[in-house]
């Protein structure tokens, strides 16, 4: 009997400036198998991004239009903007057994969890808040006063970190993969996925 087992659902969080979109990418490489939720946000693109490769670019009427008919499955709002997951793309994607990614806000994790109890968060914590400074700076998209408010935002996220499944310095990018790997690894073989495995076997119907 081919059973199939629903794909985990990773919510990766933390500070803006903190590396969640190297990390994520570098994660992908190496769990092929693995695709990363696009998140739709009301903000404009930077630098080079992309739409429907970096975020979902839309406007904010359309949003709101989204979340009144049950179309988000989280949303939060950073720096006057809505940022959000579409919910059938997720559902349909762990239905088939597809591990999915999802790089959202805080709010947005917890909002996750409450509607599905069996995502995993992981919060990205920065080495101190001076790094976390040298990387927006490193980054050269905003002027020092929304700098300083980024780093206002990520004290008061950072508050939030124990209410994650995990904690991870972002320090050396090898060692935060090697990390989310060993979690995603021990959460694949957790007990209450393989429940119904279990059940099947011992009653001799898996074969």
């Amino acid at each position: 009997m081919d059973e199939k087992v629903k794909g985990l659902i990773l919510c990766i969080s933390g500070p803006s400036g903190v590396g969640k979109d190297t990390i994520i990418n570098e994660l992908l490489k190496v769990r092929m198998g693995m695709l990363h939720s696009v998140s739709m946000t009301t903000r404009p693109p930077r630098g080079e991004e992309r739409h429907g490769v970096d975020y979902l670019f839309t406007d904010k009427a359309t949003f709101e239009a989204m979340i009144a008919s049950g179309e988000i499955l989280e949303h939060d709002t950073y720096l006057d903007h809505y940022y959000g997951t579409p919910a059938k793309p997720i559902l349909e994607m762990s239905e088939e057994g597809t591990d999915v990614i999802l790089d959202i806000t805080i709010k947005g994790a917890h909002e996750v969890v409450a509607k599905l109890p069996d995502a995993i968060t992981i919060f990205l914590m920065p080495p101190s808040i001076r790094s976390l400074e040298q990387r927006l700076r490193m980054r050269g998209t905003d002027p020092d006063d929304k700098i300083e408010e980024r780093l206002e935002q990520a004290m008061l996220e950072i508050m939030e970190a124990p209410k994650f499944d995990y904690i991870i310095v972002n320090e050396r990018i090898p060692d935060t993969i090697e990390t989310i790997l060993a979690i995603y690894a021990a959460e694949q073989h957790r007990a209450k996925r393989l429940t119904d495995i279990a059940a099947k076997i011992t009653s001799g119907q898996w074969k």
